[in-house]
């Protein structure tokens, strides 16, 4: 049996199955472009960005945000053009661009999450359908014959795994977003601590 037989043996519940596998591969997919090129050697940013900044040369630090791809330096460049309005600005200015690009980074988890949830379900919906049809044609039947109830097994069985080869893979890639999510957190927390203190120390050094 291929997998064309086996989603007509499935019955109706494989047609949401089928959107949901396909709601859920689109933004695993989608997801996984937006993170890769969010991905930054930050340790390396800071070392580049702590030059321009020692230096006095702000605009090139700026310019190197504007160069940089991702959130920490998304986050860096909003405390920066911030820079002129005192340091309790600039950490406003961080705090706003964070949830921001928290919200960029969070959307279709969400979606991932409700198919990891939804599609067992549609399967043991189909379960219980297929359990019905089964038990139907049972008591319709004046001899029971092991082909009667076989189809609406057959269904009832092809529905749950199915919903459940949906939810598990799914509820993995959203498991590794939330744990990359979690990284960036760190990293943005890193980054602001240390632009906030290059600006503090800039500051100091213009007052002697």
């Amino acid at each position: 049996m291929d997998l064309k037989d086996l989603f007509i043996a499935g019955g109706s519940f494989m047609w949401p199955l089928l959107i949901a596998l396909l709601i859920g591969i689109a933004v695993a997919v989608e997801r996984f472009f937006v993170f890769s090129k969010a991905k930054l050697n930050v340790n390396k940013f800071l070392e580049q960005l702590g030059g321009y900044i020692r230096k006095g040369d702000l605009k090139g630090a700026e310019s190197l945000c504007d160069r940089t791809r991702g959130p920490v330096s998304a986050i860096l460049r909003a405390g920066l053009l911030r820079r002129d309005k005192g340091l309790a600005d600039v950490e406003k200015a961080i705090e706003s661009a964070g949830s921001i690009e928290m919200a960029h980074l969070e959307r279709g988890l969400v979606v991932l999450a409700s198919v990891s949830s939804i599609a067992p379900m549609l399967g043991f919906l189909g379960t219980v359908s297929g359990m019905i049809r089964a038990f139907g044609e049972i008591a319709a039947a004046k001899n029971v014959d092991a082909s009667l109830v076989a189809g609406g097994i057959q269904e009832a069985l092809i529905t749950t795994a199915t919903g459940l080869i949906i939810a598990i893979p799914i509820q993995m890639a959203n498991n590794y977003y939330i744990a990359r999510i979690g990284n960036f957190v760190t990293d943005m927390e890193e980054a602001s601590m240390f632009l906030v203190d290059q600006l503090a120390d800039l500051e100091h050094l213009k007052q002697l």
